[in-house]
C-alpha cells in the first residue's frame, strides 16, 4: 500500500507542481548550459579560459551569498512571490547576457542570474514539498529528478544553440524561464508566510552546529572538485560544441540516475556517512584517471564522475537538512552558503592552475580535495551521529514500523 501511494504521489501531483518541476530543470540547465559552449565563448569574446571561468565565479559566489538572504525573503513575501522573483531575475539577466560585448559584461550578468536563480532554487524544495501529493519523500524523489534532468539536458540546449551561436543559448534559456514564469504565476496557489520570520542571521547561526558545519565544510571541498571538472574539463577535450554537449549529457545522465536510484538504496544499505566516503574516493579515483589518460580516457572518466556526483548531491543535501535541528529552510541556506563557495572558487583556480602550470594539475586538486574531505568526516564523525539514527528510522520506517523518537 505504501509503495503504491509513493509511486502515485511521485506521477500524479498538482499542475502547479509540475510547472514548478519544469522552471525547476531549466534553473538547473542553467548551470551546465555553458559547458559546451565555453570555447566558443572565450574565441568570440577574445578571452582566455580563466577570464572566461569567471563565469561560473561571479555566478556561484553571488548564489552562495544571496543564500543567506533567501529565507528572509521568503518569510516576509511568501514563497510563490519569491519564486517569481527569482525567475524575473533570470529572465532579464540570461537575455542580458545574450547582448554582452565583452567577457566583462557577460560575467556581470551572469552575476545578476546568480541572483536570481538563489532565490528561486532555495524556494523551489519547499514549494514542491509544500504542494506536493505523496508525502515529502515523493516531493524530493521529483526535485532531484527535476536537478538531474536539468543538469542533462542543459549541455545538448547549450551544444544545439551553441552550434548556430554562442548568444543563442542565453536567449534560449530566458525564454523557457518567462514560460516558467507564466506557469508558475497561474497555476501556482499563493502560499501563506510563515508565522514566523526568519532572522537574516539565521542561516550562520545554524552553522554554529557540530554536525551541519562538517557537512558544509566538507561538501565546500567536493564542490570545489566538482567544478573543476564541469569548468576546465571542456578547454582540454577540443570538441565541438555537439561533442562537449554529448560528453556532458552522459555525466548528466549518469548524475540523474545515481541520485535518483542509487542513492537510496546506498544509504539504507551501508548509511549516509558511509556512501559521502565511497562517492569522495571514486571521484578522487576519477578526476586521477582524467589526469593521466589521453582524449579518450579523459571522455570515459568525465561521463563515469557523475555517477559519485549524484551520489554526493542527494546524500547531502539530505544529510544537511536531517544533520541539526535547525528549520529546513535555515540549513538549506547555511549548508548552500558554504558549499556554493567550493563552486565559486574551483574554476578561476582550476583553469589558471591549467594554463599556467599542467592541464593535468587542476585534477589532482581535485581529487585533493576529495581526499580533504574524507578527512573532516573521519575527524568529526561524532558530529554525524545524528545520521546514523536517521538512517535508522528509514528502516523502521520501510519495516512498516513507527520510527524511533
Amino acid at each position: 500500500m505504501e509503495s503504491g501511494v509513493r509511486s502515485g504521489g511521485i506521477l500524479r501531483q498538482p499542475m502547479s507542481v509540475w510547472a514548478t518541476a519544469f522552471a525547476a530543470v531549466v534553473a538547473f540547465m542553467g548551470i551546465g548550459l555553458v559547458d559546451p559552449i565555453l570555447p566558443s565563448i572565450a574565441q568570440g569574446l577574445h578571452a582566455s579560459p580563466s577570464q572566461v571561468s569567471l563565469l561560473f565565479t561571479s555566478y556561484f559566489t553571488v548564489t552562495a551569498v544571496a543564500m543567506l538572504i533567501t529565507g528572509w525573503v521568503s518569510s516576509r513575501i511568501g514563497g510563490k512571490r519569491t519564486l517569481l522573483a527569482g525567475l524575473a531575475l533570470v529572465v532579464v539577466f540570461a537575455a542580458l547576457a545574450g547582448t554582452s560585448g565583452s567577457v566583462a559584461e557577460l560575467v556581470g550578468f551572469r552575476a545578476g542570474w546568480g541572483l536570481g536563480n538563489a532565490l528561486f532554487v532555495a524556494t523551489a524544495l519547499a514549494v514542491i514539498v509544500g504542494a506536493a501529493s505523496g508525502g515529502a519523500e515523493s516531493a524530493i524523489i521529483l526535485y532531484e529528478s527535476a536537478l538531474g534532468l536539468g543538469l542533462s539536458t542543459g549541455p545538448l540546449l547549450g551544444a544545439a544553440l551553441g552550434d548556430w551561436n554562442w548568444r543563442a543559448p542565453f536567449f534560449g534559456t530566458a525564454t523557457l524561464m518567462a514560460v516558467g514564469f507564466v506557469l508558475i504565476a497561474t497555476l501556482l496557489r499563493s502560499t501563506p508566510k510563515p508565522e514566523v520570520k526568519t532572522k537574516i542571521s539565521a542561516p550562520i547561526r545554524a552553522l554554529a552546529h557540530g554536525g551541519l558545519a562538517t557537512t558544509s565544510f566538507t561538501a565546500l571541498f567536493y564542490n570545489f572538485a566538482f567544478f573543476t571538472l564541469l569548468a576546465f574539463t571542456p578547454f582540454i577535450l577540443d570538441l565541438s560544441p555537439y561533442g562537449l554537449g554529448t560528453v556532458f549529457f552522459g555525466w548528466g545522465v549518469c548524475v540523474a540516475l545515481s541520485s535518483v536510484f542509487a542513492a537510496p538504496p546506498l544509504q539504507r544499505r551501508i548509511g549516509s556517512v558511509y556512501v559521502l566516503h565511497l562517492a569522495l574516493g571514486l571521484l578522487a579515483v576519477f578526476q586521477i584517471g582524467i589526469a593521466l589518460s589521453g582524449h579518450v580516457g579523459i571522455i570515459v572518466f568525465t561521463v563515469l564522475s557523475g555517477i559519485p556526483i549524484g551520489l554526493n548531491n542527494t546524500v547531502f543535501t539530505e544529510s544537511a537538512m536531517e544533520v541539526s535541528d535547525a528549520p529546513r529552510p535555515v540549513a538549506s541556506a547555511g549548508y548552500n552558503f558554504v558549499r556554493w563557495m567550493g563552486g565559486a572558487l574551483a574554476p578561476f583556480i582550476a583553469t589558471e592552475l591549467g594554463e599556467e602550470i599542467s592541464p593535468g594539475l587542476p585534477y589532482w586538486v581535485g581529487a585533493a580535495c576529495c581526499v580533504i574531505g574524507m578527512g573532516v568526516l573521519v575527524t568529526r564523525r561524532h558530529h554525524l551521529r545524528a545520521l546514523v539514527r536517521v538512517d535508522a528510522d528509514h528502516l523502521v520506517r520501510e519495516a512498516g514500523t513507527a520510527p524511533s523518537t
